[in-house]
C-alpha cells in the first residue's frame, strides 16, 4: 500500500510509464464486489494488476444503481443474492489494499453511506486503505459532509462531469476536485456504445479547461482504439463493463489477458 495521495500516485505512475517509453496513459477497472464471489474478486483482481491495470475501483454492490446500466447492474443484483455483506467487502478492500501497490478506490451509492453512516463508513474506508471514494448519486450541493470527513480522513472524494454538464457548473465542480475528475464520455449509464470521436474530443477539452486534476474517461472504453483515442487526451481509462462480460465467457485469466490487450506496442512516438 502506497503512502503517496491518489493524484501523487496518478503522477507517479504516469512518470513511470513515459520513462520506460511506454504510452502516457492508465487504465482503471471496475469490479464489482460478490460478484460473482469475493474470492474470484480476488483471482481477477490479481490477474488485472499482473495484466499492468494502475487503479482499481471497487463497487459496493446497491439495489438500485441508478449510474449503471445492465451488465453492471446486473452484477450488482447478484452480488446481493448470494449474500454480499458491506463488512466483507471491507475486509477484501483492506487485503488488497496492502497485497498490492496500486490506489484502490471505492464506487457506491449514498444509500450505503447513509445506512450504515456517512462517517463510519468514510472512516472504514480509509482505514482499509483506499484513495477514493466515488458516489455518483449525491451532488456537490449536498457533498459537504461527506467530502470535508473524506478530506479529513486523506480520502480523494471523486468529482464527475457529463456532456449534459454546463460551463459554470463544470467550474464549480473542478473547484472541489480531488484525486482526479471522472469524466463521463456520453449520456445515459456504463455499458452502452460509445463513438469516440470529435464530440468526445470536444467534452474532454471542456472538462480540462475546468479542473487542473488528471481527467479519467470511462463510459463505453472497451478495446485497444479506445485507449489510443484517449491517450494524449486524458490520463486515465477507465473500463467496467466489457470486463465482467470478458469474465462471464473467459473468466479471470480471459479479463487479465483483456487488460493486456488495451496497449499492444503503444509506445511514445
Amino acid at each position: 500500500m502506497t503512502s503517496l495521495s491518489l493524484q501523487e500516485s496518478i503522477r507517479q505512475a504516469l512518470d513511470n510509464r513515459q520513462a520506460r517509453g511506454e504510452s502516457p496513459i492508465l487504465l482503471m477497472s471496475h469490479l464489482v464486489l460478490g460478484h460473482p464471489s469475493l474470492e474470484e474478486n480476488l483471482r481477477v483482481i490479481d490477474h488485472m494488476v499482473a495484466a499492468g491495470v494502475e487503479i482499481m475501483e471497487l463497487q459496493f454492490p446497491f439495489s438500485e444503481p441508478i449510474a449503471d446500466g445492465p451488465v453492471i447492474a446486473y452484477a450488482n443484483q447478484q452480488a446481493l443474492d448470494g449474500g454480499f455483506k458491506v463488512d466483507a467487502g471491507l475486509a477484501l478492500l483492506q487485503e488488497v489494499c496492502h497485497r498490492y501497490p496500486i490506489p484502490f478506490l471505492v464506487m457506491t451509492y449514498f444509500n450505503i453511506l447513509f445506512a450504515r453512516g456517512v462517517e463510519t463508513f468514510i472512516q472504514q474506508v480509509a482505514q482499509a486503505g483506499a484513495k477514493g471514494l466515488i458516489v455518483p448519486d449525491l451532488p456537490l450541493e449536498d457533498a459537504a459532509e461527506a467530502m470535508a470527513l473524506c478530506q479529513r480522513e486523506g480520502l480523494s472524494w471523486i468529482q464527475l462531469f457529463t456532456p449534459t454538464t454546463s460551463d459554470q457548473r463544470m467550474q464549480e465542480i473542478g473547484a472541489a476536485a480531488q484525486g482526479f475528475c471522472y469524466c463521463v464520455a456520453r449520456k445515459g449509464v456504463t455499458g452502452k456504445e460509445t463513438a469516440f470521436g470529435g464530440e468526445v474530443n470536444q467534452f474532454i477539452e471542456r472538462c480540462r479547461q475546468a479542473t487542473s486534476t488528471p481527467l479519467a474517461v470511462g463510459f463505453g472504453v472497451k478495446s485497444a482504439s479506445d485507449v489510443s483515442f484517449l491517450q494524449g487526451q486524458a490520463e486515465i481509462a477507465v473500463v467496467g463493463s466489457e470486463a465482467i462480460r470478458i469474465h462471464e465467457k473467459e473468466g479471470a485469466s480471459g479479463v487479465g489477458a483483456f487488460f493486456a490487450s488495451l496497449r499492444p506496442n503503444m509506445l511514445i512516438n
